[in-house]
């Protein structure tokens, strides 16, 4: 099989099994009687990312090649996962769980491998595609962009998958046995996970950088913390604090845009609303969006360089943020919701993929994972980990959960979430400013 086809395969089933509860998790935690607690299960996953791709970058520079070791953590990732599905099942359809401390540590170990997996994935395809003479910045993207196919699949699935009496089938109507609302998208997501795992030892090799032999080498260097002597550097430095600001804006919508929406089935006038019953479906349009957009990165790349690049994305969320605020799920207001889908792209790609390449393209071959794993743990473990907690708190203090519906001052939260990345994108454009030779 061609090379490009087979990480193209990984990278599908890669987001395939984050897309299968990432957006529609919300929904069911109300439902299990942990409605109040869904920031503290988005914020999990930064918290796990502030050490964990780190670690597993470490390891994959020294001692498991990365395509092997992104298998390891898919396998132990789908284990945990299909565990949380297991209470889920033993609970019953629209029952709190018995044990919410145990489902909560299932969910943390399963995210705790999981959350590794995405740098290990951008190393080994970036490992592969160089032995094979290929070019990152070009043949990349369209490799990625199978992962945010795969998360659309995913999440389209989840939304119209039924299972009601033992019988599974499809359906665009409100149906309270949607796997959104169920313990059956974790099961979507782990069987996918153990299935990653077995196609991960098939990939081709990716040869660990060898030390020179007689180097006397630091602690820092034998521990494989070389990476963040990257900090030293006033340019990378910048680099990864705003990317931990911008990171805080990550999981914001991924937690409550489902929620949200949702919310609106509790207000009569919009309540048979088709976005108001479909929210996962809505929002998938932000992912179908981020697959387009990732065809765009090699030529913004090359024609305006990171700092723009990622300007547009700072810029975009704030459209992200504010077009929620002002949207509802009726016509003409349900128009501002989809235009909050499409800047979603930019916001995101623009960002992460981006980032992930200007990483590559700076740092030395032997801490390139390493690297990675300080990009993850900047954005998706300090980042998100703060802005999803700030969120909650935000959130919760606008809104109550009213039976099964999230409702409240939705406005004022969107707005707010907004006027914080105004904020961080006009600061980023007074004092990044990295080598404009350099592209």
């Amino acid at each position: 099989m061609n090379t490009k086809v087979r990480l193209a395969v990984m990278n599908f089933l890669e987001f395939a099994v984050w897309g299968a509860y990432l957006t529609c998790m919300g929904n069911y935690l109300g439902k299990a009687g942990l409605g109040e607690n869904i920031a503290w299960f988005y914020a999990i996953q930064g918290i796990v990312s502030i050490f964990m791709p780190t670690l597993m970058g470490i390891v994959a520079d020294k001692w498991i090649q990365p395509q092997r070791l992104l298998g390891l953590c898919h396998l132990l990732a789908g284990v945990f996962m299909l565990g949380c599905w297991w209470m889920g099942v033993q609970a019953g359809f629209g029952n709190e769980l018995p044990n919410k401390s145990l489902f909560i540590a299932m969910y943390t170990l399963s995210v705790a491998f999981f959350m590794p997996t995405i740098a290990l994935a951008n190393t080994a395809a970036f490992s592969i595609l160089k032995k094979n003479g290929m070019d990152t910045v070009k043949d990349f993207p369209p490799i990625r962009v199978l992962g945010t196919v795969g998360f659309i699949a995913t999440m389209w699935f989840v939304n119209c998958a039924v299972w009601e009496d033992g019988s599974f089938s499809f359906t665009l109507a409100e149906n309270s046995h949607k796997f959104q609302y169920t313990y059956m998208q974790f099961f979507v997501s782990g069987l996918l996970s153990v299935l990653l795992c077995a196609y991960c030892f098939t990939l081709p090799e990716c040869p660990l950088k060898k030390q020179e032999d007689g180097k006397n080498k630091s602690i820092v260097e034998s521990l494989g913390l070389n990476a963040f002597k990257l900090f030293k550097t006033k340019k990378m430095a910048f680099f990864f604090i705003f990317s931990a600001l911008l990171g805080m804006c990550l999981q914001v919508t991924n937690g409550y845009a489902g929620p949200f929406i949702t919310s609106f089935k509790g207000n009569p006038d919009f309540a048979d609303t088709f976005a108001a019953n479909n929210a996962t479906l809505l929002t998938s349009i932000s992912q179908i969006s981020e697959a387009l957009c990732i065809l765009m990165i090699p030529f913004f790349l090359k024609r305006f360089g990171i700092k723009i690049v990622m300007l547009m994305s700072m810029f975009a969320w704030v459209f992200r943020f504010g077009f929620f605020g002002v949207g509802d799920p009726a016509m003409p207001g349900v128009i501002f919701f989809v235009l909050s889908c499409i800047v979603y792209g930019v916001a995101f790609d623009f960002f992460n993929v981006s980032g992930g390449i200007f990483v590559d393209q700076e740092c030395a071959p032997d801490i390139k994972a390493s690297a990675q794993g300080l990009f993850m743990m900047m954005t998706n473990g300090i980042g998100a980990t703060i802005g999803t907690l700030i969120a909650g708190e935000v959130v919760n203090y606008f809104c109550q959960w009213e039976g099964d519906y999230l409702m409240g001052e939705w406005q004022s939260c969107w707005f707010i979430f907004a006027a914080f990345a105004l904020v961080v994108g006009v600061s980023f454009a007074l004092v990044f400013n990295p080598d404009k030779n350099k592209k």
